[in-house]
């Protein structure tokens, strides 16, 4: 640099020219190469009982880095998300020797977890570190989530909800969140001729999907007939079209291309090539201008479109070079017009897909392979790592027998109200699609390392 700035006015103006022209460039390669998930569970009764949040998010990061064969030394900064306890990270991480570096607490409703792997990729991306890590933990309550009315000043989603309340009133003995996605549920159901039926058929595969997931919360296989006569929640919800409240933890180890290649990472590495965070449009908290569509605007669809649709451009690829997706089953209703938001199909036409079974195996995607949000379980702060844990797996092809045969390309949706939405594309990189992974056991259907059988025995 010395040299150059002494140089002759051409060598200078090559220096500075060069020197802008890099800082263009669009950010590094970003890639996982370790995942790591618990067990989702049914949060305890009695608040005292284990495993607590601590136990849950050491698992996910013991698991997390025997997976990526490396040591807790290699992690540069750590992102954690949770909701419900507040900034959790260091009394996570401090138990695993993540101990003296940066540690970020996240917190952005259900779609936490992707938010805290979207910063960890961001540090990577940007040149800051070569190597972070990305944790979602959360030990729940039992019972239904809350988000109803306030009694007295504003809450997080007063806005969103002024739109129900004003559209479709508000039934006080339904839970809140059923309510703001039964009511999307009914709005596309009148705008697009979409039936009741349609909504079951997708919680009977998410159902059945699970069947092959070890670390759902649910695993039993339920009939059509099953799914539509379960107690009704809020029409058209019935129980078993809702996601519970769980217990649970996911991580993901993200590192740049140059350390992919320095530790010999190249057989278990999966590209991020694509993600975007988005929040609400105006019309989604519009209250006084309501339309055909208010409500389900209200819960994410042109947020979804929008990160959806940038993703595709970032990654240059479109829907129909995808074969898996993992998206924000909330509630039944929000799957179905989640793939119109996603261009899976063109909008109006989710139920047609749900008929043909282009969202199941042997169909044009599958969705949900895991289970989804309706059986595996919905820990929130946990839950976008679990997605991008599953992606991983089905791209690397070691998800068993829930595998979807030839994927290539994963898409990735986590929805959170109010205002929160990531969508991540994932692609295994056809250069080192023919190298062995250095790792020795894939954990897609479990993590028998002793290092975590060590650590769970002690819970």
């Amino acid at each position: 640099y010395q040299r150059r700035v002494h140089g002759t006015l051409s060598e200078c103006l090559f220096f500075f020219a060069h020197y802008f022209w890099k800082m263009a460039l669009p950010g590094r390669r970003v890639f996982v190469v370790g995942v790591g998930l618990t067990k989702f569970t049914k949060p305890k009764k009695d608040p005292s009982e284990g495993p607590h949040y601590p136990e849950l998010a050491q698992i996910a990061v013991t698991r997390a880095l025997a997976d990526a064969c490396l040591p807790a030394a290699a992690i540069e900064q750590a992102v954690v998300g949770n909701v419900f306890a507040g900034g959790v990270g260091q009394r996570c991480l401090y138990g695993v020797g993540l101990e003296s570096i940066p540690i970020y607490n996240v917190s952005n409703a259900c779609a936490t977890g992707s938010n805290a792997l979207a910063l960890a990729r961001q540090f990577v991306a940007g040149g800051l570190n070569e190597c972070c890590l990305a944790l979602g933990v959360e030990q729940m309550r039992p019972g239904s989530l809350g988000g109803g009315p306030s009694k007295g000043g504003p809450t997080t989603l007063d806005l969103h909800l002024a739109v129900m309340v004003k559209k479709c009133g508000v039934d006080a003995k339904a839970p809140p969140m059923a309510q703001l996605f039964g009511n999307a549920g009914r709005e596309h159901m009148k705008k697009y001729g979409t039936k009741p039926e349609h909504f079951a058929m997708i919680g009977e595969k998410n159902h059945r999907h699970s069947r092959n997931n070890p670390y759902s919360q649910f695993q039993d296989v339920y009939t059509l007939p099953e799914i539509e006569q379960s107690p009704k929640v809020f029409d058209p919800l019935t129980k078993l079209q809702c996601s519970p409240t769980s217990d649970g933890a996911g991580a993901a180890v993200v590192c740049s291309e140059d350390f992919v290649r320095k530790h010999g990472l190249e057989g278990q590495a999966v590209e991020i090539v694509g993600q975007c965070v988005a929040s609400d449009p105006s019309t989604a908290t519009d209250s006084r201008n309501l339309h055909d569509a208010s409500v389900m605007h209200m819960v994410g669809y042109p947020m979804a479109k929008k990160a959806a649709e940038t993703v595709y451009k970032q990654a240059g690829l479109t829907p129909n070079d995808v074969q898996v997706v993992e998206l924000h089953d909330c509630f039944s209703c929000n799957e179905l017009m989640t793939y119109e938001a996603l261009g899976l199909c063109p909008e109006g036409q989710g139920g047609p897909l749900v008929e043909r079974g282009d969202c199941s195996y042997g169909g044009k995607y599958v969705v949900n392979p895991s289970g989804g949000l309706i059986a595996k379980g919905h820990p929130l702060g946990a839950t976008g790592l679990a997605q991008c844990a599953e992606l991983c797996w089905q791209l690397r092809g070691e998800a068993g027998p829930r595998q979807v045969n030839g994927a290539k390309v994963g898409l990735q949706h986590n929805l959170g109200l109010p205002g929160a939405c990531v969508v991540t594309m994932y692609r295994r990189p056809d250069a080192w699609a023919t190298v062995p992974p250095k790792r020795k056991q894939p954990g897609g259907m479990g993590f028998p390392t002793e290092a975590v059988v060590t650590l769970e025995a002690k819970l």
